[in-house]
């Protein structure tokens, strides 16, 4: 039969094998796989069809990883599903190659990573490459995947909802705590979560440390999901928090009651808990962002811990939030939600003040009973005792509770900056020292070392002011190093402890230490700091980024979390003008931050009130994708406008004149968003697929672009 025939008797309908001109046979039930090809070419993101020879037929299953030939070259891909019929009225190739029967790529996966490529402006396969691990084919030995016939069909599957009713209820022998039921509406959550009611809720935790911190309240929520025989997924942003998550888990729970999904632990760990996930074997995830696609069984509940942190952004494209994937398989899934942390964020905010989500936070009586002291040294109280105190790094105050707090434990110190001397200027007339050769800020690694650029590594040896052609420099910017330095000298018979860059510790002991650490990096004492300093708060709160005060507050709370409770003699000692944003950590109230954060936002029509997308590329590329997009008219477009020249591409700087590229802002409402983001992705398919143009780079909601 040729070709012709081959083609009309697939669309008839027809199961019987049809022998190729190479003596392939098409099998003879659902002939036809469609094919995600491997690719992040806008205009090949679509299934492709292709007919499954007879040889190939019982490893050819749904969600396996096939190799197909594709304009000449053979390409790997997945097998999205099976038909009777094709979709075209193409000729049809045969399957290359079935590399792995394992069907890694679960249907609610396929039709998620189809969402979020529409949210997000990207291509699947890209959302693909995140959400399924590498293949380790040792691995794979250990797990049969037990074929079955495929059911005839002519339909795409609809995305496999599960049905709350038909779970059945399993008793577990460990029994929850409750912790959540100390926060206001925490109790009815845990109600309705375990009448499988599917509650959302934005939990703002106020436990950094001890035996309820906030891991042992997301594990007494995974031992009630546990408990009903159902699956869940929580992804924190580190391996930090992931390894104090695990343990409070094996605290109620044996380490194989849940998988562990992180990137850090290695190819083959990490895809034997894939596989196990994907069995069924296991029902609880925990991970870092690859974990929010795990292929998890009767999927109950899905938490993101910590939205604020940018861990959470995927750094490729098409750069997704985890927050939003897991609200996507919460809906999908029919799932309950928490968005939580030490602090809130607009965005999750949003979702209490539209009705999606519900505010678990902790009652006042509460935080009087866990929260320390905080003082600010920037009010008017401590300016009448220290008037010295706005020039100071380092406060009265802040001395007198370091002082008090050694006697008692560890006190920890939080600075803005790793390093000895980030930033150095001039010492006559304060310009920042710059590099003679690429012009990138200058810094100093320790007391004696020489001035380093920061973008090119050369030591600046014979450097001289290019202004006043003085020699000598001053520190403009204090980092970890150079603090922990300074506090050594102050507290000579105490240890000072840094954590900070690549040496990050995990805990420090309750012993009396003076403990420095960045951002993030603040490790955690068994029964809590007896002080914390919170230095370089007007540092923080001065980057030029619209979230700044937000992300400053985050980084505060999470901190001040740590120390002892005002009734144990635990102090926060914070150095901030801004008394607007200082005064809710006062307050210890970081809903009312994100409430007032929010506001604010809506007025001036800037996420995460309106959604936003960065188009970048070549001027006339962007001027053609927005007339090929079509965008509706309550769209606002800023732009275009240059990129900041990044060093790389200072270093590389030739005397070739080429056209820089610009950056577009659309803002637009979420009623406008499904059509925005389809038009833009049209557009991008379609000039990708006539070569008009170069290549347009699409970013969503990017945290970092105003």
């Amino acid at each position: 039969m040729d070709d012709a025939g081959q083609q009309l008797s697939l669309l008839q309908g027809f199961s019987a094998p049809v022998k190729s001109s190479k003596g392939l046979r098409a099998a003879a039930v659902l002939p036809v796989a469609q094919v995600l090809i491997d690719s992040s070419l806008p205009h090949l993101d679509r299934l492709f069809d292709y007919l499954v020879p007879v040889e190939l037929d019982e490893r050819a299953r749904p969600g396996a990883r096939v190799k197909v030939r594709f304009s000449g070259q053979e390409l790997p891909g997945f097998l999205v599903r099976r038909l009777e019929i094709p979709s075209t009225a193409a000729k049809l190739s045969f399957l290359g190659k079935v590399v792995s029967p394992q069907p890694v790529l679960a249907p609610d996966i396929a039709d998620l990573a189809n969402q979020i490529a529409a949210r997000y402006v990207g291509t699947v396969s890209d959302v693909i490459r995140v959400a399924v691990p590498p293949r380790v084919a040792g691995v794979e030995k250990e797990f049969d995947p037990a074929p079955e016939p495929p059911a005839r069909t002519t339909e795409p599957p609809p995305a496999q909802a599960t049905d709350p009713s038909a779970r059945q209820d399993a008793a577990f022998d460990h029994q929850s705590a409750d912790l959540l039921a100390d926060y206001c509406n925490g109790g009815g959550f845990l109600e309705r979560l375990r009448r499988l009611e599917a509650p959302r809720a934005v939990f703002t935790s106020a436990r950094g440390y001890g035996p309820r911190a906030w891991p042992h309240e997301l594990a007494d929520v995974l031992l009630a999901v546990h408990g009903m025989d159902c699956g869940a997924i929580v992804v924190v942003p580190d391996q930090k928090d992931l390894d104090r998550l695990e343990q409070a888990l094996l605290a109620v729970l044996p380490k194989q009651e849940f998988a562990r999904l992180n990137a850090e632990d290695g190819p083959t760990p990490r895809y034997r808990n894939f596989l196990n996930v994907l069995h069924g074997r296991v029902k609880l995830v925990i991970g870092t962002r690859a974990a929010a696609y795990a292929p998890v069984k009767d999927l109950a509940l899905v938490c993101c811990w910590d939205d604020g942190d940018d861990l959470h952004i995927e750094q490729r494209a098409p750069y997704q939030h985890v927050r939003e994937v897991l609200l996507l398989r919460a809906e999908q899934s029919r799932a309950a939600a928490i968005i939580g942390g030490l602090s809130r964020t607009s965005e999750a905010q949003r979702l209490v003040r539209n009705g999606w989500a519900q505010s678990i936070h902790p009652e006042r009586t509460m935080l009087r009973q866990i929260t320390p002291r905080v003082i600010n040294t920037a009010d008017s109280y401590e300016r009448e005792r220290d008037p010295l105190a706005v020039k100071a790094r380092l406060p009265g105050a802040a001395w007198r509770a370091a002082q008090e707090g050694l006697k008692a434990g560890p006190v920890l110190v939080q600075v803005a900056r790793t390093g000895y001397a980030p930033n150095i200027a001039c010492q006559q007339c304060r310009e920042p020292a710059r590099c003679t050769q690429c012009q990138g800020p200058l810094a100093k690694a320790g007391r004696d070392a020489v001035p380093t650029c920061r973008w090119c590594a050369r030591p600046a040896n014979s450097w001289h002011c290019q202004y006043c052609n003085s020699q000598q420099l001053r520190v403009s910017a204090v980092g970890a190093g150079r603090t922990a330095e300074e506090l050594g000298r102050a507290f000579p018979s105490v240890p000072v402890i840094s954590s900070a860059g690549e040496h990050i510790r995990a805990t420090v002991s309750d012993a009396s230490a003076v403990v420095v650490a960045t951002p993030g990096a603040e490790p955690v004492a068994p029964e809590g700091y007896a002080a914390a300093l919170l230095l370089d708060g007007q540092s923080l709160l001065s980057r030029e980024s619209l979230r700044a005060g937000e992300d400053a507050l985050r980084r505060w709370f999470t901190a001040a979390a740590l120390v002892r409770s005002a009734k144990d003699g635990g102090k926060v000692v914070i150095t901030a003008d801004d008394q607007s944003i200082v005064g809710q950590l006062v307050r210890w109230d970081a809903a009312g931050a994100a409430d007032r954060e929010l506001a604010q936002r809506q007025e001036l029509s800037l996420p995460p009130s309106v959604r936003v997308a960065a188009l970048t590329g070549q001027p006339t590329t962007l001027k053609q994708l927005l007339e090929r997009a079509e965008l509706p008219s309550t769209v606002r477009v800023i732009g275009p406008a240059p990129l900041p020249e990044s060093p790389q591409e200072r270093l590389s700087a030739t005397e070739e004149v080429n056209v820089p590229d610009q950056r577009i802002l659309v803002f637009f409402p979420y009623s406008a968003a499904a059509a925005v983001t389809s038009g833009l992705r049209s557009a991008r398919s379609a000039m990708s697929a006539k070569k008009t143009g170069g290549s347009v780079q699409v970013r969503c909601d990017g945290v970092d672009l105003i």
